[in-house]
């Protein structure tokens, strides 16, 4: 399924149906000055002219982006905008990812936005300690967690001491009882959370002991998304970047991986399985056929252009193609290829080209589109899928 989504829209609806939309994907909070603000704005306000925008939605743009959205700096916002009214404003906790975009047209822009969605993985981060612990279901790149909950321990000695006599074994095993017992109640929350919620990773920092017993009682599917971060990010005085470069490194190594489980099942069986090159994509995404599309973000700078059609198949190479959905509005190819990967519950993955600090991004152009499709490539051309043998079925006369 597509991952875009935007809190009380309807992404399916907004696609199909052709509109005059203004979309703009700009810098957020950037840690300026009041009056760096108010010169941005002006900047920013030739630039919507220039593009087109009207001055209703010009209006609403300017209105909205100086807002405190509690976003950190650097950030960006994408705004969408139609007769005057903000449709949708979206922050992300991250710096613009390619260039500044303002369009006016049929159907909005959301490459920035997909882009920004295929980095905000959900996570849930649980800080744990003999008394109990703090739950945060998080969405990288926001700026507040849509989900937090602390789990109470027993109020019982949690701490162990050494009280002499007959009675230490006792006090002792009593201890860990309440420290099982408040673990366990951990286990049951984080357990719950990931059954309802599903994030794509589930971190464990906290007091070393509490950790070990918490993941004792974790259920086994719940345990597959554990990264286990050796830090008490509980402990007076301690901060959290061991858990944030945790959470960087696993994430990025989890997106590399997605990337290569694509392109390595697209290319299974001869290629059957996958589709690349424009020309292919766009057949497999006329007949809905593209389970993942997988995209070089360097796209978003080609100037080459697709058809974006009002009704199925959605996106066409050229009018002779478009069926029966109208002649089309051309729009950058980019676009047009996402648009229809959302509309037909497609997953889409961005190839970011980022460079390390200080080096110079290369020149290359963009790679072609490449797609996992959802049945075998031979359909596109009109052949039927190769039948399996099924030996267990015997055969018939």
């Amino acid at each position: 399924m597509s991952s875009v989504e935007v809190s009380g829209l309807d992404m399916h609806e907004v696609l199909a149906e052709p509109g005059a939309w203004t979309t703009v994907y700009t810098d957020g909070p950037q840690g300026e000055p009041p009056g760096a603000v108010e010169s941005r704005m002006r900047s920013l306000k030739d630039r919507l002219r220039d593009a087109g925008v009207p001055d209703d939605d010009a209006d609403a743009v300017l209105a909205a982006l100086p807002d405190d959205t509690g976003l950190p700096a650097p950030s960006a916002r994408w705004l969408l905008v139609r007769a005057g009214d903000i449709v949708a404003d979206e922050g992300f906790s991250s710096a613009r990812r390619g260039l500044e975009r303002i369009t006016h047209g049929s159907f909005p822009d959301i490459v920035p936005l997909v882009r920004h969605r295929g980095a905000q993985r959900r996570i849930l981060v649980v800080e744990t300690g003999r008394d109990g612990a703090e739950l945060s279901l998080e969405r990288l790149g926001r700026a507040e967690p849509e989900h937090t909950e602390q789990v109470e321990g027993d109020q019982q000695p949690i701490t162990k001491v050494n009280p002499g006599g007959w009675s230490q074994a006792r006090f002792q095993r009593s201890v860990e009882e309440v420290w099982q017992h408040t673990q366990s109640d951990v286990a049951d929350a984080v357990d719950r959370i990931v059954r309802e919620r599903q994030p794509d990773h589930v971190f464990v920092t906290g007091d070393a002991q509490a950790r070990g017993l918490l993941l004792e009682n974790i259920e086994g599917g719940t345990l597959d998304l554990v990264v286990e971060v050796d830090a008490d990010t509980r402990a007076d005085g301690a901060d959290d970047q061991s858990l944030r470069d945790a959470i960087d490194e696993t994430v990025s190594i989890a997106h590399d991986d997605a990337i290569s489980a694509v392109r390595d099942r697209a290319a299974e069986q001869d290629a059957r399985n996958g589709a690349s090159g424009l020309a292919d994509v766009v057949g497999a995404l006329q007949q809905a056929q593209v389970q993942t599309l997988l995209l070089d973000e360097r796209m978003a700078d080609d100037e080459d252009t697709l058809l974006a059609l009002s009704a199925t198949p959605w996106v066409a190479l050229t009018a002779a193609d478009a069926f029966d959905a109208g002649p089309g509005t051309p729009v950058p190819a980019v676009e047009a290829l996402v648009r229809a990967a959302v509309l037909t519950d497609a997953e889409v993955l961005f190839v970011e080209d980022e460079p390390d600090d200080g080096e110079p991004r290369s020149d290359r152009g963009p790679q072609p589109p490449r797609a996992v499709l959802r049945w075998p490539a031979a359909s596109i051309t009109g052949d039927a899928p190769a039948q399996e043998n099924d030996d267990t079925t015997g055969s018939t006369s």
